[in-house]
């Protein structure tokens, strides 16, 4: 995928290869976010935290797999702490509270199912 598709903000184009870490960059002292995918049943999210930011603790209605393409994160849930990083993924249940907190700049994709 050309850098001009990549950084357009529109969903990926069908059958071409992309490197998913590379269409979502990191901004100092933000958290960036670009939906790749959106579909009635489901969504899939790049986010891109620099260090020491994050998501406050919320809900959900539908589960989400979070799964980091690079650097650590500390995800909560239920109080749980887990700690991840690039290449690994953690399941947050629906309607169970939960947060995120970059401990390095991390990317992450997100995958929501609505079902």
């Amino acid at each position: 995928m050309s850098p001009e598709q990549s950084s357009s903000g529109k969903e990926l184009v069908a059958a071409e290869a992309v490197g998913l870490a590379e269409l979502v960059k990191y901004q100092a002292g933000s958290v960036v976010s670009r939906t790749i995918l959106k579909r009635p049943v489901g969504t899939v999210t790049l986010f891109a935290f620099d260090e020491g930011e994050g998501l406050s603790e919320h809900t959900a209605a539908f589960d989400a797999l979070a799964y980091v393409l690079e650097g650590e994160a500390e995800i909560v849930i239920s109080g749980k702490a887990v700690r991840t990083k690039g290449s690994e993924a953690v399941l947050m249940p629906a309607h169970q509270p939960h947060a995120l907190k970059a401990i390095t700049k991390f990317k992450m994709m997100l995958t929501m199912i609505r079902a």
